[in-house]
């Protein structure tokens, strides 16, 4: 996943950008970067990489020389952005959040035509760039923008910042978020709105899917309409998303509390306590613990300056540094004790596996693991969530495999949680992980959670049902 951030200002705009921008440091964890207009310096860039700081430490020099009353950031796993293009359209800046499953053949379109390619995302190109191209090969914005949804195979919603406006454009199935923001002085345009309260800015309008806005410091105007369907990421609300944001209206710390009341409704363990796998759990498990009566406690605190997300990083080896170091027991809690422990989901397992190890050492009694969402058994094949080099880092791959004794099986079984191959595919990872018992968020109910109806969230993750928007795909799927 990644996020971004813009502003657009009657004065300088430089620390709003900066500020903004670094609120969405949870969504990436590789590269990040700003882009600026003056009128007098030009555009101004500065792009830096995340894999040995932080956003403000790494920044914190470049801003005392950017100037600008507009200005783009992102925060990214992958590519270096933003990107500055000269163009017949003009001089702009790009970012995107994005994943491009058919980059390859569309690479090889450009390099057909003699294009070249400036920038690299890991070895391959950049997929910014590649954006910035199909945006240019059209008359004006708002037809590259569509000719960019018309030809990605994946996903993207992305800002552009020209030298008198942003303009900002969501993903043609919604499937990240796009707000925009007012205050006195100016407007702002972001993915997570837990970005707007401490900068002074408020609400003024949710992008819809496919939408198109240009916005300038005295307003926003439309310029081109949403369209009826939608498919936002499920996972923004279960994992990725900060508490206090809000995704089409509804907050994201609330959903997880209603999430963690639904599971404790079919609950007949008798612990001592209930506690989340932080962070992203605390709100499941508040919902939870108040639901069942039984006391929310703390066996777990995390040691945030300095370790990761345990999932993020490519090698096996440092996520599971990672996952050892981040997390620390408080064996007064925990010792001779039953808990009940919430957890957004099981990816990989890594963190979990060595958390579990940590509680056995430190004395607990039974560990009862909850997941605020069903297995995932799908990659995902529209953002950047779950990806691996194979299938089988997943943790539900594993235990099919496992169990089938073989890797091409049919996955469906494994979806309804009524099929005994569901049952023991659940009971294979609680084994694998040491658990006492293992619960998985049945689907409807986090939807029930979300508050959507289930044909607005993609929930390819968990049931291969979503609908998949590109030029040679459209459709419903699943």
């Amino acid at each position: 996943m990644s996020g971004f951030f813009g502003s657009i200002t009657k004065s300088d705009c430089v620390m709003d950008v900066f500020y903004g921008t670094d609120y969405h440091s949870h969504l990436g964890t590789k590269r990040a970067g700003m882009a600026f207009f003056d009128e007098k310096k030009g555009f101004q860039r500065a792009i830096h990489s995340l894999e040995d700081g932080y956003f403000r430490n790494k920044f914190d020099n470049d801003i005392k020389g950017f100037k600008g009353k507009s200005g783009i950031g992102v925060i990214s796993d992958n590519e270096a952005q933003p990107i500055l293009v000269s163009s017949h359209l003009g001089r702009f800046a790009v970012v995107s959040v994005c994943r491009i499953a058919n980059i390859d053949e569309l690479e090889q379109r450009f390099i057909d035509q003699r294009h070249t390619f400036a920038e690299t995302s890991q070895g391959a190109v950049n997929p910014t760039e590649l954006i910035s191209k199909l945006i240019a090969e059209c008359s004006d914005f708002v037809s590259g923008i569509n000719n960019v949804f018309d030809h990605i195979e994946g996903s993207c919603s992305l800002l552009i910042l020209t030298e008198d406006k942003i303009i900002a454009a969501r993903d043609r199935l919604g499937r990240t978020p796009i707000v925009v923001g007012k205050k006195d002085n100016g407007h702002a345009v972001t993915f997570e709105t837990s970005a707007f309260p401490n900068l002074e800015y408020e609400m003024a309008h949710n992008l819809g899917p496919n939408e198109i806005v240009e916005i300038t410091a005295d307003g926003y105007t439309q310029l081109q309409q949403a369209g009826k369907d939608m498919q936002i990421c499920s996972f923004l609300w279960v994992y990725y998303g900060y508490p206090p944001s809000f995704y089409e209206g509804i907050n994201v710390d609330e959903s997880r509390y209603k999430c963690g009341a639904v599971m404790a409704e079919d609950e007949d363990v008798k612990a001592d306590f209930v506690a989340a796998i932080p962070d992203s759990g605390i709100g499941h498990a508040m919902g939870f613990s108040n639901k069942t009566g039984i006391p929310l406690k703390r066996p777990y605190s995390k040691y945030t300056p300095t370790w990761p997300r345990s999932f993020m990083p490519q090698n096996q080896e440092t996520r599971e540094l990672v996952a050892k170091m981040k997390l620390i027991t408080n064996q007064s809690v925990i010792k001779e004790k039953k808990g009940i422990f919430l957890d957004d989901s099981i990816v990989r397992g890594t963190q979990l596996r060595d958390n579990v190890k940590d509680l056995h050492a430190g004395g607990i009694k039974e560990i009862h693991m909850r997941i605020a969402c069903p297995p995932l058994i799908y990659p995902c094949e529209f953002l950047n969530f779950s990806r691996s080099r194979t299938t089988l880092d997943l943790a539900t791959r594993k235990a099919i495999t496992h169990i089938e004794g073989k890797e091409d099986v049919d996955l469906k079984p494994y979806t309804d949680i009524k099929n005994q191959k569901y049952i023991d595919m659940v009971e294979q990872i609680r084994k694998d992980l040491g658990l006492t018992s293992l619960k998985f968020q049945k689907l409807d109910d986090l939807v029930k959670a979300i508050g959507l109806p289930k044909e607005k969230l993609c929930t390819h993750c968990w049931d291969n049902s979503s609908y998949f928007c590109a030029s040679k795909k459209k459709g419903f799927e699943g």
